[in-house]
């Protein structure tokens, strides 16, 4: 079985107002994915991503790229303990 691993994503951009966290959510359902995404109060997006190596780099593919109205200027990546029973991905207010 591939190994899965959880990572910490932080974007830095135009990354609210832009419908960012809807695009993400699709992708990480689309992808098969799991975690959370919220808006940080400093502009920031943060996301919490699960799943194997493959998914989390199409994944992290598509949250540089953004919706078409972002723009992304970074992501900051750290790998996180693993979360049992985790399932589906989720918007966090």
């Amino acid at each position: 079985m591939e190994s899965r691993k959880r990572i910490l994503i932080i974007v830095k951009g135009l990354v609210q107002g832009v419908y960012f966290r809807y695009f993400t959510r699709e992708a990480a359902m689309k992808i098969g994915v799991n975690g959370w995404v919220r808006n940080l109060s400093n502009g920031d997006v943060e996301i919490e991503a699960q799943g194997t190596e493959d998914k989390l780099d199409l994944f992290l593919e598509q949250v540089r790229k953004g919706p078409q109205l972002s723009r992304v200027e970074s992501t900051d990546v750290t790998e996180l303990p693993l979360l049992e029973n985790e399932n589906g991905f989720v918007i966090k207010y």
